[in-house]
C-alpha cells in the first residue's frame, strides 16, 4: 500500500537532490574553516589576474602618454603605488569573498541538517510500515 506522506517526503528530497543538492553535498563535506580558506584563496589569486588585466588596461589605454612620461616620472614610486593599490585591492577583494563564502557554507549547512532530517524521517516511516 502506498504511503502518501512517505511518497511527498520522497519527491521533496528527490527534488532537492537534483536541484541544489549536489552544490550543497559538495559544500557539506568540507570543514567550515578549509572550505572558506579554500575559497577565498581562490578569490584573491582570481583578483590577482583581474588587477593584472586592469592594469594592462589602464597602461595601454594611453600608452603614448605612459610612455613619455616614463623618464620623467618616478618608476620606484610608480612601483610602489602599484603594489599599494594591488595589495588593497586584493585584501577587499578578500573580505567580500569570505563574507559571502561563510555564508553560503552556512546556508548549506542548514540546508543539508534538514534534508539528513528528512532522511531519518523516511527511514522511520519505512520501519512503522514494516512492523505492521
Amino acid at each position: 500500500m502506498l504511503n502518501e506522506e512517505r511518497i511527498k517526503l520522497m519527491t521533496k528530497m528527490a527534488c532537492y537532490e537534483e536541484n541544489e543538492g549536489r552544490k550543497n553535498v559538495s559544500i557539506g563535506s568540507y570543514f567550515r574553516g578549509d572550505y572558506i580558506a579554500l575559497q577565498v584563496i581562490r578569490s584573491v589569486i582570481n583578483a590577482t589576474i583581474a588587477f593584472c588585466i586592469l592594469f594592462c588596461l589602464f597602461i595601454m589605454y594611453d600608452f603614448e602618454v605612459f610612455m613619455s612620461d616614463l623618464y620623467k616620472m618616478d618608476l620606484f614610486a610608480f612601483g610602489k603605488s602599484v603594489i599599494i593599490d594591488y595589495l588593497i585591492f586584493a585584501a577587499v577583494y578578500g573580505i567580500i569573498s569570505y563574507g559571502v563564502y561563510t555564508y553560503r557554507y552556512t546556508r548549506a549547512r542548514k540546508s543539508l541538517k534538514i534534508y539528513y532530517n528528512n532522511l531519518k524521517k523516511l527511514a522511520y516511516l519505512y520501519d512503522r510500515e514494516g512492523k505492521r
